[in-house]
């Protein structure tokens, strides 16, 4: 049996400004057994990022690794002891066999994120298989059958915010649709020198715990000016009867985090090197636990060609927003001989991960500023009187969500579990239904009706709320969530930058499945701020039944978000294609974002048997928003 090691307990939190630059030479060569005083070649080797396995054998180990990101050493669940691990090449059409070695003193796993796999390779304990317990290894092995940008990391506990994950490349079989001279993967993510389980914990006493930008009595002053005592009055009310901040972006911040770019801290910056002239190809991965990232390289157009991993249409942008375990490639021309500032600002703006693009590594560029904080507005909160609060976004095709409502205006509803894993009727068949006609076919109860907008179905349809948000688990719920594809979201929108949006995506080449879905299932994001409760539906994941998909049926998913937060949902196993407003080329991902108030629509082809696992991919959220999915032959009941 391998020897099991065993980390001391995590400390306490460093100055602020520490977490937010983070330590100069740090973190990866302590993994890598150097210090900051061995010279200025490691420190040049250290700011390259991860190495890069290739092949169709792997050995991977977890190992508790010291690593120094801040100033004081702690421990990370690294895996071949690097933070982030290895990056694994793959080829498409090769199978591939991964051993994975567990030498830590708790169960762990990999799940292969965005993979098309049987689902007893897919690495998610307590669904897939059972985990990998201390001492022991898991073979995995199966086929790759697609190519692109992917990744992997731990599905067990809170290990992936404390360092268990890496990047995965699978080359195609076919010429890429596009040319390149040098390829690089950009990994972001969020490091904390506090254990994961007491970040957990504050926020389940305070949920805005890491929140250090609430308002001054100056800004309050200046807007009773602005808008008068009453309409200031009625907005406060508002926020204060849903127990929430408009300053409140993220859950967790540069307070406790250092962001990083391939493992290098914002002192050092990773090093990505070309010649002018040169194509670049740079591969984005969002590994964060729970942090939505803002990319732009000043000086650079970025051609977006592939989203999570599938081609699209060229875009050329200023600028991307990037949600936690999504991927996007760009594609990058410099002309001059300097250096460029690879630079993503958290979306809260409380720090940043940066790299530097350079012909030299002599070369330095300045650390663009960061934008100013964004402050959420009823607009973002699905409570926008005529869209007021959203001024200058174009309305055109979707309009803006009109008021929610709080819990506190609610009547007193029947509290009894509602199976949303039973069909609902399609969308064809609910046209010319009143609302308590569709209410009592489904169980549920509608509250509004609205325009579909930018998914272009053609017909109203009513927006529904489930029995079980009418509880404790639910603070808040949207009541005319309406497509917001093209807004680029809070923080970006009327910035002066060419912003990429869901509705700039276009599958490259037809859609391969024109089919209608023959149901379609609502899912409401539901949460209580107050007590820092998610789930789905108002039912937390623990007391949930699983959701049913026939083997072979094409399903449409409808999100509603009724929360303040943005929501990456990752269905595993499966495509989520993105209705976008065009059927006939539409892109296909494995992480689609739910902004705040709005709702969006995908539909999966449950082509998987098994088990899998369905949730919202910030992990602190994860624990109440997900659902277990069955794909089997005659499942859907």
């Amino acid at each position: 049996m391998s020897r099991i090691f065993l980390p001391p307990s995590y400390g306490v939190s460093l100055s602020r400004r520490r977490f937010v630059t983070g330590l100069a030479a740090g973190g990866a060569m302590l993994g890598l057994g150097l210090t900051p005083l061995q010279g200025n070649a490691a420190s040049y080797q250290h700011r390259l990022g991860p190495q890069v396995l290739r092949g169709k054998r792997f050995d991977l180990a977890y190992n508790p690794t010291r690593v120094n990101f801040t100033g004081k050493e702690r421990f990370a669940t690294a895996i071949n002891g690097s933070v982030p691990a290895p990056v694994l090449r793959w080829r498409e059409g090769d199978t591939v066999t991964l051993n994975l070695t567990n030498n830590l003193a708790e169960d762990t796993s990999i799940h292969w994120h965005g993979l098309i796999l049987p689902y007893q390779m897919d690495g998610v304990p307590g669904i897939s298989y059972a985990g990998v317990k201390p001492g022991e290894t898991f073979t995995y092995q199966f086929p790759i059958i697609q190519s692109g940008t992917y990744w992997y990391h731990s599905h067990s506990g809170f290990q992936e915010q404390t360092g268990a994950y890496g990047a995965i490349i699978i080359d195609p079989k076919e010429p890429e649709p596009f040319s390149y001279d040098r390829d690089y993967v950009v990994m972001l993510s969020d490091w904390s020198d506090e254990d994961p389980n007491n970040i957990y914990a504050k926020l389940k006493k305070m949920s805005h715990y890491y929140n250090f930008r609430e308002r001054t009595v100056p800004q309050q002053l200046a807007e009773m000016r602005e808008k008068g005592l009453s309409r200031y009055m009625d907005e406060r009310e508002m926020w204060n009867i849903m127990r929430m901040s408009e300053t409140d972006i993220s859950d967790v911040t540069g307070y406790t985090y250092t962001f990083l770019m391939n493992g290098v801290t914002p002192a050092d910056g990773w090093l990505g090197l070309f010649k002018r002239g040169e194509r670049i190809r740079l591969r984005f991965i969002n590994g964060a636990a729970m942090t939505f990232f803002d990319v732009r390289i000043p000086g650079l157009k970025m051609t977006v060609v592939a989203a999570d991993g599938q081609y699209i249409e060229p875009v050329s942008v200023d600028e991307f927003r990037i949600g936690v375990a999504e991927t996007y490639d760009v594609l990058v021309e410099p002309k001059d001989d300097r250096a460029y500032a690879v630079f993503a600002q958290a979306i809260d703006r409380s720090g940043y991960a940066r790299g530097t693009l350079t012909p030299d590594p002599a070369m330095t560029i300045d650390v663009p500023a960061m934008d100013p904080a964004p402050i959420l507005t009823h607009g973002d909160m699905g409570m926008a009187h005529g869209g007021g609060d959203m001024a200058g976004m174009d309305h055109s095709a979707h309009g803006m969500a009109q008021p929610a409502t709080p819990t506190k205006a609610m009547p007193k509803m029947d509290h009894s579990a509602h199976d949303m894993s039973k069909p609902t009727m399609p969308e064809r068949d609910m046209q010319g239904m009143s609302a308590a006609e569709h209410a009592q076919h489904t169980g549920i109860t509608a509250t509004s009706m609205m325009g579909s907008g930018k998914a272009g179905y053609g017909s109203k349809r009513e927006i529904q709320h489930a029995r079980t948000e009418y509880g404790p688990h639910v603070d808040m719920r949207a009541e005319n969530a309406l497509y917001r594809l093209d807004d680029p979201g809070v923080g970006l929108r009327n910035n002066g930058r060419r912003v990429l949006t869901y509705a700039d995506l276009r599958r490259l080449g037809p859609t391969d499945d024109p089919r209608e879905p023959g149901r379609e299932i609502d899912l409401h994001l539901t949460g209580n701020m107050g007590r820092y409760m998610w789930s789905i539906n108002g039912i937390k994941y623990a007391d949930a039944e699983p959701l049913r998909f026939s083997y072979g049926e094409r399903v449409r998913i409808n999100f509603i978000n009724d929360t303040m937060m943005n929501h990456p949902m990752h269905l595993h196993g499966m495509w989520s294609d993105l209705e976008t407003g065009d059927g006939k080329h539409i892109p296909r991902k494995h992480t689609v974002i739910v902004q705040p108030g709005a709702r969006i629509s995908y539909l999966v082809n449950a082509d998987a048997l098994g088990e899998w696992a369905y949730h919202c991919h910030l992990i602190y959220h994860m624990p109440g928003m997900f659902r277990k999915v069955i794909v089997s032959k005659g499942g859907a009941s």
